[in-house]
């Protein structure tokens, strides 16, 4: 195995323009259970150029990187890589071609060193053919050299903190002298300091004439690091440009786009606030949040918002018990508790809409009425067995008041639509009548019809008394449901604004459409000025 040497020379390869295409995807679409995630979308990378990837949540950027990288093979379309068209759509296929990909969701082996990790599959052989980890251990070392940064390469991974761990997959990527590096949100864990070097190591790459596909929701980095950007919004092609001609704002308009009048057309009315129900002083997780005091009213939405890692979820499964909060101070009606697992925060009448519906949520192969009741079972027994006059009371009651749409309180949770299943998962939670209610991407895989209905049913139920907390990736989403919005980075909130904050005066009142895309724009300014503040602060 030879030594790794990567030029010094920074910029550009010169006449990037001339030279053919290291990845040229034409035509691909990909559909998952009807759903279309990617149609017809061409993409381009030309040798030695930082090229941007840029989308919201659903745009299809993981999707179409999954399919160059093998792990999806598209339903329609080609795939080129430095001219050889790719026909298996395997893996092994794009590994061979040349493609390394550090992936968003980390894909190391915690009980493996950190060398191990970064030449799994590819392990350094000594003369007899045995795994030579002292190799390994020095190629890693040299990865580490070429990045400037210190990471032990006998260190066992699932002992390094999320910066190191990062690090070690972005070296895993880097070590497998790739001719198209596909890097997936690879600054979300890294200090500033980190990021800096990353970059001057992209830009000696870059001068070797290795292709960058860069995804990242950081705007400033975008604009300081790459060459151009595509643009895709709801699984489709909308703009590749240089940055000289994609300023922030500009990429911000085209990842909005047009909102569908699914969610624009959903009428919102402001609502009386009661009595705080829900109070966080100062409160510190075990990872995050990162001392947040927050207070939610009877009758009221809040919302949320920033990007993978800000804390949005940490922040939800300290409320509802499923971590621990180590600092701080947690009241419910004004008292003090003490959540220390999830029966706790029911007790106390919170409960937590998971954000993985199909594994947390409900249990499919259960009926609608048995998922309906699961959490009141205690108080639907006589004589100590299930009472099933009881069980359908409740279910029935509550297939009305949520309007699920199922043929029968029988039929099993799988044969409904993902949007009647949520309504199920709420449902569930409802039977509790908790005074807290904690919503963690609530129309997360379901379609804009049925994100409506949920939409509307989580504003009903604010104006039935409860206090909710609603957590999404979706802007549209929070900007529709909520009567507040935290912009949270790095576990922090940043940013508490009322929700008419984020409207532009100078669009009329009666265009919803337009008027929710300006909203969308400034609320996605602000998720960038959080992000940039939690940049500084972990510089100082």
């Amino acid at each position: 195995m030879t030594d790794l040497a990567y030029g010094t020379k920074s910029g550009p390869v010169s006449n990037v323009a001339a030279a053919p295409a290291a990845v040229r995807m034409t035509s691909i679409s990909k559909s998952f259970g009807g759903v279309r995630a990617l149609d017809g979308v061409d993409f381009e990378v030309l040798p030695g150029e930082v090229h941007a990837l840029l989308g919201g949540n659903g745009a299809g950027k993981s999707t179409i990187l999954k399919v160059l990288n093998g792990v999806h093979k598209p339903d329609a379309g080609t795939v080129e890589v430095n001219g050889r068209v790719l026909t298996a759509h395997t893996p092994e296929e794009s590994r061979a071609a040349g493609i390394a990909m550090n992936y968003q969701e980390m894909s190391l082996i915690p009980t493996l060193t950190v060398a191990q990790n970064v030449f799994l599959t590819r392990e350094a052989r000594t003369g007899q053919g045995l795994i030579d980890d002292k190799e390994a251990e020095r190629l890693t070392a040299q990865i580490f050299d070429l990045l400037e940064v210190q990471v032990d390469p006998r260190a066992r991974v699932g002992d390094l903190g999320a910066g190191q761990k990062q690090l070690t997959e972005i070296a895993k990527a880097i070590g497998k002298d790739a001719k198209v590096l596909v890097l997936d949100e690879p600054s979300t864990a890294l200090a500033v300091s980190d990021v800096e070097r990353l970059f001057i190591f992209l830009r000696k790459l870059k001068a070797k004439g290795v292709a960058i596909i860069y995804v990242s929701h950081r705007m400033d980095e975008i604009a300081r690091i790459a060459d151009r950007a595509t643009i895709l919004r709801d699984g489709r092609h909308v703009i590749t440009a240089p940055l000289s001609e994609l300023p922030i704002d500009k990429m911000i308009e085209h990842i909005v786009g047009k909102r569908s009048k699914g969610l624009a057309d959903v009428v919102r009315s402001d609502m009386a606030r009661g009595e705080v129900l829900l109070e966080l002083k100062n409160v510190t997780g075990l990872h995050k949040p990162d001392n947040l005091s927050l207070a939610v009213h009877r009758g009221e939405v809040v919302g949320l918002a920033g990007l993978l890692g800000s804390g949005r979820s940490a922040t939800a499964r300290v409320i509802s018990g499923v971590e621990p909060a180590i600092r701080g101070e947690i009241l419910v009606k004004g008292q003090p508790v003490t959540l220390r697992k999830a029966g706790d925060a029911i007790a106390a009448g919170v409960a937590l809409v998971p954000e993985d519906r199909a594994r947390q949520g409900v249990i499919p192969a259960h009926s609608v009425a048995s998922n309906l009741t699961l959490g009141i079972l205690d108080r639907l027994q006589r004589g100590g067995l299930e009472d099933r006059a009881k069980v359908r009371e409740v279910a029935d009651a509550q297939i009305a008041r949520l309007s699920i749409k199922t043929a029968s309180r029988d039929h099993a949770v799988s044969t409904l639509s993902g949007g009647n299943q949520q309504k199920v998962v709420i449902g569930k939670w409802l039977a509790l009548d908790p005074d807290v209610l904690v919503l963690d991407e609530p129309t997360a895989g379901i379609d804009i019809g049925s994100k409506s209905e949920i939409i509307r049913l989580v504003r009903d139920l604010a104006a039935q008394g409860k206090a909710i907390v609603f957590i999404s990736s979706e802007l549209s989403e929070l900007l529709v449901a909520c009567d507040r919005i935290v912009v949270m980075a790095d576990g922090r909130a940043h940013f508490d604004r009322p929700r008419a904050a984020f409207d532009d005066p100078e669009v009329p009142e009666h265009d919803s459409g337009h008027r929710l895309q300006a909203a969308e724009r400034k609320l996605q300014v602000a998720i960038q000025q959080a992000l940039t503040a939690g940049q500084e602060r972990s510089h100082v």
